[in-house]
């Protein structure tokens, strides 16, 4: 991929977990990394930190995606449309200002288009959307292990409970969209 027809998308959509899985399967998605932004604390978190929620940074993941088969505003309406972005801190039964709805933008055009997203998905949905669009000032990595997550870890009891569940409405709703999987 051509570095000119890269860009990147921070997003926050409660679990990393779910949204790097999500992320993963669509076309034009080169890479995605599970992180952390949008905190006050200095310095790089660890996960347990983040969790106490003392930290102010919210679970995020970095994708590089190439605009040359999708877009920006396509990549925020399928995070707007993978999560709920009505419920303020929560994500399921996921709780805490790590989990809220976030956009991270990366210069002034992301701005626009996000705030241009976030105000046309409102008819979407039946309450009042709560995602935060904000600068992106910093990105850290997650640990190692929350890299890869759902690949990784496929039988664990919340891929099957959360991430199947969500992977299967995203097969429905935008199977033109996915990345093609092949049958060894």
């Amino acid at each position: 991929m051509n570095s000119k027809n890269s860009e990147k998308a921070t997003l926050g959509g409660g679990c990393f977990w779910c949204t790097e899985a999500i992320f993963q399967a669509i076309k034009g998605v080169k890479n995605v990394v599970s992180g952390y932004s949008g905190g006050i604390a200095p310095g790089h978190p660890t996960y347990r930190e983040v969790c106490s929620g003392l930290t102010g940074h919210a679970e995020v993941v970095q994708l590089t995606y190439d605009t040359h088969v999708i877009s920006y505003k396509e990549v925020l309406t399928l995070f707007m449309t993978t999560h709920d972005p009505t419920t303020l801190h929560k994500q399921g039964a996921d709780t805490g200002s790590q989990y809220r709805s976030a956009i991270f933008y990366h210069n002034e055009v992301q701005k626009e288009i996000a705030e241009q997203v976030v105000s046309n998905m409102e008819s979407y949905y039946d309450g009042p959307i709560v995602t935060e669009v904000s600068p992106l000032k910093i990105f850290y990595e997650a640990e190692e292990y929350h890299q890869d997550y759902y690949r990784n870890n496929k039988e664990a009891l919340y891929c099957k409970a959360v991430i199947n569940p969500k992977l299967s409405t995203l097969r429905e709703a935008y199977g033109d969209k996915l990345k093609k999987v092949s049958v060894k």
